[in-house]
């Protein structure tokens, strides 16, 4: 699982060491070389139907963006993830106005009694 690119939906196989990567900031993480560019065959595995298939970067067209086997959209813009700013709160269980956000108007919660109603059954 990549940790750089969220929406990754195939791996890499890199040409110089011959393992696959999700993106090449994960090669450079885990190995001590550059990644090496300057083939034009590459060969990726479908995170969706696992299986492998090869692209030539030169003659790439809008057709190469889905994998041949289940036609999964491999081509996308990457989702990373971004610095949130997260504020700790007190024990849910007893305080869980930070879970609900006011201002989203939600459904009409069901109940049994209605406001609406209450006076043609209250008599």
């Amino acid at each position: 699982m990549c940790k750089h690119i969220l929406n990754a939906q195939v791996s890499i196989r890199s040409p110089c060491c011959r393992q696959w990567f999700d993106c090449a900031e994960c090669h450079r993480e885990s190995e001590d070389h550059p990644l090496l560019q300057k083939f034009d065959m590459h060969t990726f595995a479908c995170k969706k139907c696992k299986k492998c298939f090869r692209k030539d970067a030169q003659e790439f067209e809008e057709s190469d963006e889905y994998c041949p086997h289940c036609d999964n959209h491999y081509v996308l813009e990457a989702l990373t993830p971004k610095p949130t700013l997260q504020v700790e709160g007190e024990d849910v269980r007893i305080d869980a106005r930070m879970l609900r956000d006011d201002r989203v108007r939600r459904e009409q919660e069901r109940s049994i009694f209605d406001v609406r109603d209450a006076a043609e059954r209250l008599g």
